[in-house]
């Protein structure tokens, strides 16, 4: 089962570390610490892969938060859990949140060569809204540009119906199923 909560200063080890296997360029490393004590407009979350008692974080997100809007800084999934559907999952579950704090419209930058998060994307609605060349320093790679309008929630739950778990906006808890 994937749960989702948000990120603690306990999981920064963790998440560092999830951040170095799945970028070529990873965040500083006081970088997650700060976006968690000091910047009030980010959110960040992680995804717990649970296996009967053993509980492993596999995700990561932060977002920051700028009136109306909100900016992907970053997410990523273990390369191990990847490919089976917790990122898409993990998208939704983000964006469900976003829902519950009025935001309008998602921005994020993605590398050119990453074609599966490209594709994932879009498949949330987001739409190429430009590039900007050099623009990843380890390899001068271009960064894709996207953006997309926050939908109602019923169309992200469509990207949790194979989920154990729901998303109440009401009380906005996760609730298994």
């Amino acid at each position: 089962m994937l749960l989702f909560r948000q990120m603690e200063l306990e999981d920064l080890e963790t998440v560092q570390s999830i951040d170095k296997l799945a970028f070529p360029n990873p965040w500083p490393e006081n970088a997650f610490q700060y976006e968690l004590e000091k910047n009030t407009n980010a959110r960040l979350w992680v995804g717990e892969f649970q296996d009967g008692e053993k509980s492993t974080i596999v995700a990561l997100a932060v977002i920051w938060i700028i009136l109306d809007e909100a900016h992907i800084g970053t997410i990523a999934i273990h390369p191990g859990y990847q490919n089976r559907g917790f990122g898409r999952q993990f998208l939704a579950f983000i964006c469900k949140k976003l829902i519950s704090e009025k935001i309008t419209q998602i921005f994020l930058e993605v590398r050119q060569s990453n074609s599966a998060a490209i594709n994932l994307y879009q498949k949330f609605g987001f739409t190429i809204d430009g590039e900007r060349k050099h623009y990843y320093r380890d390899n001068n790679e271009t960064a894709i540009l996207m953006s997309a309008p926050i939908r109602n929630s019923d169309f992200y739950d469509q990207f949790l119906l194979d989920c154990q778990f729901t998303y109440d906006n009401d009380s906005k808890e996760i609730q298994e199923r």
